[in-house]
């Protein structure tokens, strides 16, 4: 199957379109040749790449475009990210679809860590995408609502859920720094969490890191992402202690010491 050409477009291709080019990238790059583009392009974010980063996704390459950089080109898609791009990009030719795709900027977004709540919407968004353009259509992942809400009824496994929302993606040593839990309760909760499909997880080296499934029911991912923004007191303090640990290399480290 040949691959075929997306291109974002946003006003400064700062954010929103640099997020969506390097997860649909990661998820899908053997299907799609990704682009992203502005209308006045502002540079790439510096919490860009750190929201990308921190999510286990590679920015190091991304830099910001001007849509004329792309004259001449043919997309089979061309996907807006604000309003304001949505009407200038219509002079992009495209032989495919135009969809238009509208999430508020981070930079401007009130709340706690807008830049990873933008990338978690998008995330969701470029899932969907993927599963209805390449017509792939794999088992729905059945979840009982009865068993999803008891799951959370327990304070470390909803601390948990609601640290790997926020963060994007936690390994097992640094949500045992972030609870002051030790490993094996930890490493339990998140057994469960897996089996019962909230979790996915992937290894990196020899550490393990969770993340929300993104298969998940688009209620229960609304259900979680609500819960997590409007509740951040709940897990400042494990916040707190995650910051302190510094970024994921000096976490690591620190981890090796807790486990020991």
């Amino acid at each position: 199957m040949s691959t075929q050409k997306v291109l974002f477009v946003c006003t400064g291709n700062s954010a929103r379109s640099q997020i969506a080019e390097a997860l649909l990238r990661h998820t899908a790059g053997d299907i799609f040749d990704v682009y992203s583009a502005g209308t006045d392009p502002q540079g790439v974010h510096p919490e860009t790449i750190e929201v990308l980063d921190k999510f286990g996704v590679t920015a190091s390459d991304l830099r910001s475009k001007h849509i004329s950089e792309f004259d001449g080109w043919d997309f089979d898609y061309v996907i807006s990210l604000c309003d304001k791009a949505r009407q200038e990009c219509r002079i992009v030719p495209t032989s495919g679809k135009r969809l238009e795709w509208s999430f508020e900027d981070p930079q401007f977004r009130a709340g706690p860590n807008p830049f990873g709540a933008t990338l978690n919407e998008i995330s969701n968004r470029i899932s969907m995408f993927v599963l209805i353009e390449t017509k792939e259509k794999p088992t729905p992942l059945e979840l009982d609502p009865i068993q999803f809400f008891k799951g959370l009824t327990d304070e470390v496994r909803l601390r948990c859920l609601m640290l790997i929302q926020y963060e994007g993606e936690l390994c097992v040593c640094e949500m045992m720094a972030a609870l002051e839990e030790i490993q094996p309760k930890v490493s339990r909760h998140l057994a469960l969490m897996k089996k019962s499909g909230l979790l996915v997880d992937r290894r990196q080296g020899q550490w393990m890191y969770y993340r929300v499934n993104p298969e998940l029911p688009s209620w229960a991912k609304t259900v979680i992402s609500e819960a997590t923004e409007n509740n951040v007191a709940f897990i400042e303090q494990s916040l707190r202690r995650l910051e302190a640990m510094g970024d994921r290399p000096q976490r690591q480290l620190s981890s090796c010491n807790l486990s020991d």
